[in-house]
């Protein structure tokens, strides 16, 4: 060690810095809100995943559904082309129409159907999604209490500790500068 007092000074300084850094990355660790946005965020991973899981099922059904329905639509489109100056064919294209528009009102009913169909298929995974956010919730209300719980020994025991150090290092500092005052004054 430096006998200088500026040397010491820089010294003291450093030592102060460096332990504030690490007061600090201490508290960081162990505040509660910390320590509860972590757990929120592993909830919310969880809860992702599970709907995921959902939205994947209805989407899969929405696709199907829209894959029928585009093919009655390029159909009529086929049928347009063809049909385009010849008067024998726009005459077909007429009938041909309504019989589109009687298909259409049991399509309806289909559609329903099919509606009711996916909803049941669905409602396993959302009764799942309900029971997985549930279990979820209460999986996590007791570490949540034992992890505040953590967090508050923790902190009782850190600043324990930060004021032993702390008063550890006053001592170090009140020591140093009396040797250095020892030092400038010549030993007197």
């Amino acid at each position: 060690m430096s006998d200088s007092p500026d040397a010491i000074r820089a010294d003291i300084e450093r030592t102060r810095a460096e332990f504030g850094r690490d007061v600090d990355a201490l508290a960081d660790k162990v505040t509660p809100s910390k320590v509860v946005h972590r757990q929120t965020q592993k909830m919310k991973g969880a809860v992702r995943s599970a709907v995921d899981r959902v939205m994947g099922a209805a989407d899969d059904a929405g696709d199907r559904l829209g894959d029928a329905s585009s093919s009655v639509a390029d159909a009529g489109r086929h049928t347009v082309a063809k049909a385009q100056g010849n008067p024998l064919a726009v005459g077909l294209m007429a009938f041909a129409a309504g019989l589109v528009v009687a298909a259409v009102i049991p399509a309806s009913s289909k559609e329903k159907e099919l509606a009711e169909d996916i909803k049941e298929k669905a409602q396993p995974l959302v009764d799942e999604a309900t029971d997985v956010a549930k279990t979820i919730g209460q999986d996590l209300k007791e570490p949540a209490q034992e992890a505040f719980a953590a967090v508050k020994d923790e902190a009782a025991g850190a600043a324990a500790h930060v004021r032993d150090d702390a008063t550890h290092a006053v001592d170090e500092v009140k020591s140093s500068a009396q040797d250095a005052r020892d030092n400038v004054t010549g030993g007197n």
